[in-house]
Order: C-alpha cells, then sequence, then structure tokens
C-alpha cells in the first residue's frame, strides 16, 4: 500500500476507535426543559389473566403550564401500547373487575369526579360502553372493586351531621351534603371558626367534611355509608400513601379499614385496623389491631384465613419501623413475620393463590429492592420458619401486581438516570420449587438473600430521550462517622466528566429527616440535572437517613443539629479527600424541609461553603411548633412542647438548643431562602424570618416566594423559575471569579 494511503487509514481506524472509547461525547448534558419533556408513569393496572398492563402517563406541556394525564393499555409479553377509548384526560384510578370483563375508572367528566363501569374485552384489550355509576353530590375518590364483582367501596367527603346516606334512603342525606356546599360557595363571608385541631394539613383547611367510606351495588346502585356520623377521616389523612385504606375479604362478605379514633388527630400516629361485617347493615366496625402506633394497608390473604398490615410499634413517631404483621381470622391472634429484619416494609403484595407468600419493597442502602416471604402459616417448628428471597438488586421499585398464575410479577422500576418504567419480573420459583426445597430439609433455615428473578421491560416511555443524555449513574462510598458509626454517601459527576478537571459541588441534604437518597428520579430534586452544568453532586445519608436499620433512624431524634451535621461535615470530607476532582474551595450546600433546617443550621455553624440554599426549612424551632399542623412530628422530634422547658438552661431545651435563630450572629454564608404560601407543614413565616435575618445582618441573600404553592414547587412553570433561580444563585457564588464571603 502507498504509504500516504496506510498512513490515512491508519488516521481513521484511530478516529474511529477514539470515537467508540468515547461514547459520552456524543450525547448532551440534561436540560430542564428535556426532564419536564419526559413521560411520567403513574398509576398501573393488571388484568386478571395476566395479559394486559392498564397505566397512566402524565405529560408536562411548560408552554401551557399544564400536567395531563392519560391511560394506556398494552400486552405484557410485549406489543405496541394504545389508548384506552372510554377514558379521558384526567381520569384516575383505573382498575380490573376480578373475572377480567369490566374496568372501574374515576373521571370528572360529567361535571364532579364519580365512578364510571365499562366493559373490557381481554381478547383484543378493547374497552366500551362507559356508563356512569355513583350520582353522589360530594363525587367519589379512591374505587375498589368487590372480588365478586357485585359492589365496589369508595371514599367520598360528606357533612358528618347531615343525614347518614343509605340505601333505603339517598336522597335525604345527598341533598343535605349538596344543600351544606353550595350555601358554603354561595356565602361572601369565606371565614372559618375553629374549636379543635387538626384545622389544616399540607397545603388545605380541613373544613367541616370528612371522608367517609361507602359500598354502592354495581347493578341496582344502591348506596350506604359505611361509617356514618363518624367525626373523623376514614381512612385517616394519609401519613403514609393513599387509596381507600381499605379491603374486602375474598368472599365479598368482610371490609378491612383503617381509622383513627384518636379525639385529636393533630398529636395522633396510631391508625388502627378495623373489620366490618357487610352482610349485616347493623353491625359495627371491630377493632382487630393492637399496637400502640399506626396501622396500614390491611390485604386479605388468598384463602381468606389472614390478613396482613402494616405495623408501627410506638404511638406519636410516624418514622417508627414498619414491620409487616398477620392477623388470623380463626384465632384472632397477630404475629411480626420479620421480627429480625432491620427495615421498613414500604409496600407488600400477597401472591395470588399462595396465602403463604408476600412480596414486598423495602428501601435498603440506597435502593428499594423487592423481596420474597414464603412460609407464612405453616407453624414454628423445625424448617418451618418462614425464610426472606431478595428479588433484585440495584434500582428502586414500586407498585407491586402479582399474576394470578404466580411466574410474574410486574413493578415500577427507577434508577437515578431513568423515570419510572414498568417491568416484569419472572419469579415462578417463590412460593413452590424453592418452598418444596427448603421444607423438606427439615433443618432450621436461615434468612436467604438470593437474587432469584429474570427482568424484562413493558414499557419504554422514555428510552429515545434517553439515549441522547449524559447521565452518570449515582456511585456510593462508605465512611466512618466520629462515633464509628459507618454511613453511607453518593456521588454523580458531571456530564462530559474529565477525572484532570476540577468541579465545583453541589451538596444535597435530603428531607424528612427519617428520608434518604436512594436511586431513584425525582422531578424536583434531580441530581443529574444539578450536575448537567458543570458540578460534581454529593449526598450523604447521616443519622436519621431510612435503610440502615432502625437505629441509625432514631439517630436523629432529639438531636436535630448534633449528629446528623457531624455526619454530613464528615462525609463531605471523606468525599473531598478521596475525589481529587472536587474542588473544595467552590461548594454550594442546599436543602429542602428538614433539608432546609439543616442548611440554616449550617449557615450558623460553619464558613465552609460559598452559598447556601434553604428551601422550605424551619428556622425557629419555638415558632415553627405553634405553626404547623402535625404536632405529633415536633413533639416527638423535640421531646415535648416549648412550655415544658420554660425556665431550664438553652442546654437542656432542645427547642433552643437546635434551633438555627440563635446563631444568627453566625451568619456569613450568602444565602437564597425559598418559601411557598400554602406550606402548612413548615409555615411560611419560617422563611420570612430568615430572610428578614439575612438581610439585617447584611448578608448576601435573595427570597424566591410561591403565592400558589405547598411545600413543594409542582406547577411546570414554577419548577422552572426555582430551578433557574437555584442554578444562577450557585453559579453566582461558584464560579473562579465569584468574590469571597
Amino acid at each position: 500500500m502507498h504509504p500516504i494511503r496506510l498512513l490515512s487509514s491508519i488516521a481513521l481506524v484511530l478516529s474511529i476507535l477514539s470515537a467508540l472509547a468515547q461514547p459520552s461525547q456524543t450525547k448532551r448534558p440534561m436540560t430542564f426543559e428535556e426532564m419536564m419533556a419526559m413521560k411520567r408513569l403513574g398509576d398501573t393496572a393488571v388484568s386478571p389473566d395476566g395479559q394486559w398492563l392498564a397505566y397512566s402517563v402524565t405529560a408536562v406541556d411548560l408552554h401551557q403550564n399544564t400536567k395531563t394525564t392519560e391511560w394506556w393499555l398494552q400486552k405484557i409479553a410485549g406489543g405496541a401500547p394504545f389508548k384506552i377509548a372510554v377514558t379521558q384526560p384526567g381520569d384516575s384510578g383505573l382498575q380490573f373487575s376480578a373475572d377480567g370483563r369490566r374496568i372501574l375508572f374515576l373521571s370528572s367528566r360529567s361535571g364532579g369526579q364519580q365512578v364510571w363501569l365499562a366493559e373490557f374485552d381481554s381478547a383484543t384489550g378493547a374497552a366500551s360502553n362507559a356508563k356512569q355509576l355513583t350520582r353522589i353530590a360530594t363525587e367519589a375518590d379512591n374505587a375498589i372493586w368487590s372480588p365478586d364483582g357485585k359492589s365496589i367501596v369508595f371514599t367520598s367527603a360528606v357533612y358528618p351531621d347531615c343525614p347518614a346516606i343509605t340505601t333505603a334512603d339517598f336522597v335525604t342525606g345527598d341533598r343535605c351534603n349538596a344543600a351544606r356546599d353550595k350555601a358554603a360557595a354561595n356565602n361572601p363571608v369565606k371565614a372559618q371558626i375553629w374549636t379543635q385541631l387538626l384545622y389544616r394539613h399540607w397545603d388545605r383547611f380541613t373544613g367541616d367534611k370528612r371522608s367517609h367510606l361507602f359500598l354502592i351495588a354495581v347493578e341496582s346502585g344502591g348506596v350506604r355509608d359505611l361509617t356514618p356520623a363518624n367525626p373523623h377521616d376514614v381512612p385517616p389523612f394519609s401519613l403514609e400513601g393513599g387509596g381507600c385504606g381499605c379491603a374486602f375479604a375474598p368472599d365479598a362478605k368482610e371490609l378491612a379499614f383503617t381509622d383513627n379514633p384518636d379525639p385529636v388527630p393533630a398529636i395522633s400516629t396510631s391508625p388502627r385496623i378495623y373489620t366490618l361485617d357487610l352482610t349485616n347493615p347493623a353491625d359495627k366496625p371491630v377493632q382487630i389491631s393492637t399496637s400502640a402506633g399506626g396501622n396500614f394497608n390491611p390485604a386479605y390473604s388468598p384463602d381468606g384465613k389472614s390478613i396482613a398490615w402494616r405495623s408501627q410499634a410506638r404511638a406519636g413517631y410516624e418514622s417508627d419501623k414498619f414491620r409487616l404483621v398477620v392477623y388470623d381470622r380463626e384465632t384472632k391472634t397477630i404475629k411480626d413475620l420479620l421480627p429480625k429484619f432491620d427495615y421498613w416494609v414500604d409496600e407488600f403484595a400477597w401472591a395470588p393463590s399462595l396465602s403463604h407468600a408476600i412480596y414486598f419493597a423495602s428501601g435498603t442502602q440506597g435502593e428499594e429492592p423487592i423481596f420474597a416471604i414464603d412460609g407464612i402459616g405453616f407453624g414454628t417448628g423445625v424448617g418451618r420458619n418462614p425464610f426472606i428471597l431478595k428479588l433484585t438488586t440495584g434500582s428502586s421499585y414500586g407498585g407491586l401486581h402479582p399474576t394470578a398464575d404466580g411466574k410474574e410479577l410486574i413493578a415500577t422500576r427507577v434508577t437515578v438516570t431513568s423515570p419510572g418504567e414498568a417491568v416484569v419480573l419472572g419469579v415462578s420459583g417463590v412460593g413452590h420449587t424453592l418452598r418444596d426445597i427448603v421444607f423438606s430439609a427439615g433443618t432450621p433455615v436461615p434468612d436467604v438473600l438470593n437474587e432469584l428473578s429474570t427482568r424484562s421491560g413493558v414499557t419504554h416511555l422514555n428510552d429515545a430521550l434517553l439515549a441522547q443524555l449524559d447521565l452518570s449513574p449515582m456511585e456510593p462510598f462508605w465512611f466512618t462517622a466520629s462515633d464509628g458509626t459507618k454511613v453511607e454517601g453518593f456521588l454523580v459527576k458531571p456530564p462530559h466528566f474529565d477525572p484532570a478537571k476540577k468541579y465545583p459541588v453541589k451538596f444535597l441534604i435530603h428531607g424528612g429527616p427519617q428520608g434518604a437518597w436512594d436511586d431513584s428520579w425525582s422531578y424536583r430534586w434531580n441530581p443529574e440535572l444539578f450536575a448537567a452544568n458543570g458540578y460534581v453532586v454529593v449526598m450523604v445519608n447521616p443519622r436519621g437517613s431510612t435503610g440502615y436499620g432502625q437505629a441509625l433512624v432514631d439517630g436523629v431524634n432529639g438531636d436535630w443539629g448534633g449528629k446528623p451535621f457531624t455526619d454530613l461535615m464528615t462525609g463531605l470530607d471523606y468525599a473531598e479527600q478521596h475525589y481529587p476532582f472536587i474542588d473544595k474551595t467552590r461548594e454550594c450546600a442546599l436543602g429542602a424541609s428538614y433539608g432546609g433546617y439543616m442548611a440554616n443550621w449550617i449557615l450558623g455553624h460553619t464558613n465552609r461553603f460559598k452559598c447556601i440554599v434553604s428551601h422550605d426549612g424551619m428556622f425557629n424551632a419555638e415558632s415553627a411548633f405553634g405553626s404547623t399542623e402535625e404536632l405529633w412530628f415536633n413533639t416527638w422530634e423535640f421531646k415535648g412542647a416549648p412550655w415544658d422547658y420554660y425556665g431550664k438552661p438553652d442546654y437542656e431545651n432542645p427547642f433552643r438548643k437546635w434551633s438555627p435563630s440563635l446563631s444568627a450572629k453566625n451568619f456569613k454564608t450568602p444565602t437564597l431562602v425559598i418559601h411557598s404560601q400554602h406550606d402548612y407543614r413548615l409555615d411560611l413565616s419560617e422563611g420570612l424570618q430568615l430572610f428578614t435575618t439575612l438581610q439585617l445582618r447584611h448578608v448576601p441573600s435573595k427570597m424566591l416566594y410561591f403565592p400558589d404553592e405547598s411545600h413543594w414547587v409542582l406547577k411546570p412553570q414554577n419548577s422552572q423559575l426555582w430551578w433557574k433561580t437555584v442554578n444562577d444563585w450557585v453559579d453566582q457564588w461558584t464560579s473562579t471569579t465569584a468574590s469571597s464571603h
């Protein structure tokens, strides 16, 4: 070959090899607009024959400042998705009947939200003949089918002092509620009179109405209030998740539900489980739970002999360990299925036709894997203890739907680099082969952690867009805290990462405080988007974080600015020492909720950061106690009420010992304050006090105020402003030309 041609060929080959060696260079950093363009997987439902997946998808129109939800259907085994013809944008809560011949869904197409039914053909996936079922003036929500398909339970917020709505007399009670609503809407005086707590919650005032459970007969349309005259919300206002907090027995003759009878719900975290005989209209609910703490999400076993639910032991503590317990309906005894399992059971589902196996999801060390517990109800003799199987590693899972044949489990999977998608897991071994092997061995079997399932995707909502983006995985690291405790942190590198360069840092602090950073996607605090404009993102799960055992969760109680603060600082020290590409002279701390509190605490206790972003943070612990709605939280975390410590020195008073406001004289770091009008968890006054203090202390500061948001910023254009303001603030103070403070 001619030497010049040979050199040209070599150059071409080297060029190709170089391109292959650096594939990330062909991708681009994610923008806010691209994050908003991603389709958001919502609720999912699996047809009883295991062939079809129905799912809601929310699309954001940034220009119109709207979010629109639509329902889609596709074969689980594969095939193109298509819209469910009988549903309209905004419909929700779709469910299949047990025989697979009908679906129910919630729709506001006729005015207020009501329950609608439609026919379903499993052979073709066609839904047709949509008809409105409920016509209750106070609207319907959280509907579920009975197993026999003859009735539906739903919730509706009514006035408890109106006549009860019964099958024999629907009109009187319904008209009373309608008249009360109309009078309130037409009254020019919008003042309210309160005589008790809880008068507001999250972002709304509770008013005089209370959520009740209703039963409607599908054929006759007869409706009756199952919790008449109840002065409480049934289910209780949500501590953990939504839905009706209820479940039918397999024979449809009994309903298990959640209620909190405590007279002052603002200081109670103790919902209880009740059962109600649906065959006897005169029957009264019977309490079956016995724990002092909260009880949630009852579910009957397939054979109807047991009821499982998530239970907490300690009253007043919303972050006590969520255990999985089973109630034997015959002996009326309750058993903790996982006494040695030190993580929270976040959700669970019985394996169909297997009353000895349950799937559950649990946050563990930065991920949310799926587990299976098998051997339930087989006694306690040799070789007969329930055992645990870990089905997945990596990622975060939820929305568990076992198929009726027991061979597959449909779930939603998210990672830090991808929003939620539905996946199918092969789980045919659970409750069958493995149970036979273990129980025939004749020896005690310890807990088993075993990667069992296979996985494949069902939905592919954002594949095309994600393929174009340079998104880095979340890299874990471990360090030792000052008292010897092992603590985990994570790092996300920026797009087009070059290890030879120095990068500024965004140090993210999670809320809760009983929460955690994990391998999951977020549209509000997204590590990938924080990293996209050239930052290394560092996150630490300090004392109080979930997924590392209950002792670490409890480690924040009464110690808000103590070990959690030193854990965070030690974790950042470790990252600086072990990742040479971090520029420790250009770091900014950002946090919301408890993370906002910690940002405020950092403000008064270290000057290591170039800037701070404090979103919805507690500034004055004493004033926050008097202005929040969930008083049990502050009472538990600060070991009482402020007046319990009057006359005592500050070091004995956690409301003053851990209040960022009392360190105001130390404030020097430029700080962006963000707060919203309808935040009733941490009142707007907390942000106003902080901003006022910063201004009077002549600390460079700015406040972003949202008059139409709550504890979260949810409206698309508000979110756009939030991201721009936050990133501009961090850029301003971490740039190489930024002035020192």
